[in-house]
């Protein structure tokens, strides 16, 4: 594959062009070329350099997005087709990730799962409104190796604390770590109900997971 498709490939995602990401990962499965190669270095390349934008302020919160997006559209696309050659990337740790119950903000949690299955990790999104008990379950149900918890209101904010208390009942920690993030979440909040893992945005959040999976 040509180092000009890879930029390609990359510049779709930078450009938040996800008509154009579908369209260069199904020119990958029609010329018969390596999937793997393309998602490494091409659509990966290009994220990272979003990520790289976003944390010197170059780019903002809907870049991420649209970036997000390309990157989707393009593993939508290129996953099958790795399933089907028996191919399969490296897997850095399994993530349940949802965004607990009575709070139905989705963008930054999304955004999070999204980013971190670019990045190499397998990705449960168990969407909004998620009951507590639906997250021990899944996290046994796979085997989780982390759970991603997002909370955009103070009100739900404690549901964080009673998950990683449910873990405990449960017998499943410190097995599974536990990250948590949203608006009101604070370092200082993590620590105090012994989370594993805290980041303010979905790029950080992706540091955090490789940290905590020691990748």
């Amino acid at each position: 594959m040509s180092e000009e498709l890879f930029q390609t490939m990359a510049q779709s995602v930078i450009d938040g062009e996800d008509e154009e990401a579908e369209a260069l990962a199904r020119q990958v499965i029609e010329q018969g070329l390596d999937p793997l190669e393309a998602i490494n270095k091409g659509f990966v390349t290009g994220l990272d350099e979003v990520g790289e934008e976003y944390g010197c302020g170059e780019m903002f919160l809907p870049d991420l997005v649209l970036a997000a997006e390309a990157m989707k559209a393009a593993m939508a696309v290129l996953e099958p087709e790795l399933a089907r050659r028996g191919a399969s990337r490296q897997i850095l740790g399994t993530v349940v990730i949802g965004t607990v119950e009575g709070d139905i903000h989705d963008i930054g949690k999304t955004l999070v799962a999204t980013m971190l299955s670019a990045s190499g990790f397998k990705v449960h999104d168990l969407g909004v409104d998620v009951p507590l008990p639906t997250f021990v379950e899944k996290a046994s149900e796979v085997q989780a190796d982390l759970i991603g918890l997002s909370a955009l209101l103070t009100t739900t904010m404690v549901k964080q604390k009673l998950l990683i208390e449910s873990l405990e009942e449960a017998g499943l920690r410190p097995k599974i770590k536990v990250m948590v993030g949203g608006a009101p979440v604070t370092r200082s909040w993590a620590d105090e109900i012994g989370a594993d893992g805290f980041s303010e945005d979905a790029i950080g959040a992706v540091g955090v997971a490789r940290q905590l999976m020691g990748a």
